[in-house]
């Protein structure tokens, strides 16, 4: 039995109101006195029920990825359904890091079995394993979601908060990205610079860096970049089994600014597909991972 405090949720929090507390915090923690960052991270999960997916936004989401239209759901729209109840985790007064900036570095998802577009579902986030990264902290926000009790989909999102440590800053050199071989293309995407907005106009998902060029800039960025969770997406659709369950991860390497044309590459290694992404005219890496049908669900030891 867990030993975090619980905290049930009585709705789904908007994301953009989540994001406008994101942003007063950060205002708040700039200003003299503000709260120190670093620290430790919630003892805490917050729980919702009663999520059911909106009939129309599934076969946008659906239309959107390119994926057949069918009345199971995505992988990523769940990440999407369940994204706000992880993001109120991230927006506690006591969470130690700033929401607004973080960079996304992976995701790794247990797919258990196929989900009906109509099933009930509950969703329990909490945060966890905050860590040294080369370029600052690095956390895991993790997502259970379940339907009738049973757990059907659990996800493990991590992110990196540059230029904040854990502890003193470490001396060490940062050390070297592995080369990139680039794979023989088997597409090519052609990104829009609404790509972005389109997204979120479907997930809700309004984060500033991926809406226009202006809106990233003024938190860093030389343009908006795509939603990570649009390129998993994307790299999922017509990639999974909707038979069965299925594990899949992706590793974010370098943004994908808007607009561009990313090339891609699917290898299919019998039970596993391999993809990666990269910059069409850059050739530098943009993400990488694997999509692996399950013989059946594995065990919660995470």
């Amino acid at each position: 039995m867990s030993d975090r405090e619980r905290v049930v949720m009585d709705a789904a929090p908007s994301l953009g109101a989540l994001y406008a507390k994101a942003a007063g915090s950060r205002l708040r923690a700039l200003l003299p006195g503000g709260k120190a960052e670093g620290g430790t991270l919630p003892r805490a999960e917050h729980h919702l029920e009663a999520l059911v997916a909106d009939p129309a936004r599934l076969v946008a989401y659906q239309r959107l990825m390119g994926d057949t239209v069918r009345d199971t759901l995505p992988s990523v729209f769940v990440h999407g359904m369940v994204f706000p109840v992880a993001m109120s985790v991230m927006v506690r007064e006591d969470f130690p890091l700033p929401l607004l900036g973080m960079v996304h570095l992976s995701n790794q998802v247990d797919h258990l079995r196929p989900i009906s577009g109509a099933a009930t579902l509950s969703a329990t986030a909490w945060a966890a394993d905050l860590r040294e990264h080369r370029a600052g902290t690095q956390l895991d926000v993790l997502v259970e979601v379940a339907e009738g009790g049973e757990p059907v989909w659990r996800g493990v999102s991590t992110y990196l908060a540059r230029g904040i440590w854990p502890g003193p800053r470490p001396g060490a050199p940062a050390e070297a990205r592995a080369p990139f071989d680039i794979p023989g293309r088997t597409a090519s995407w052609k990104l829009a610079a609404g790509t972005g907005r389109a997204y979120a106009a479907v997930l809700g998902d309004y984060n500033p860096i991926h809406l226009s060029a202006a809106s990233a800039k003024a938190l860093g960025m030389k343009r908006a970049i795509a939603h990570g969770m649009y390129l998993a997406g994307r790299a999922l659709a017509g990639s999974t089994p909707h038979d069965t369950g299925y594990q899949w991860g992706i590793e974010f390497a370098t943004p994908v600014f808007l607009p561009s044309t990313v090339d891609v590459a699917f290898t299919d290694r019998g039970d596993q597909t391999v993809f990666s992404g990269w910059g069409a005219r850059s050739g530098k890496p943009h993400f990488s991972g694997s999509i692996t049908t399950m013989a059946q669900a594995p065990g919660s030891g995470r």
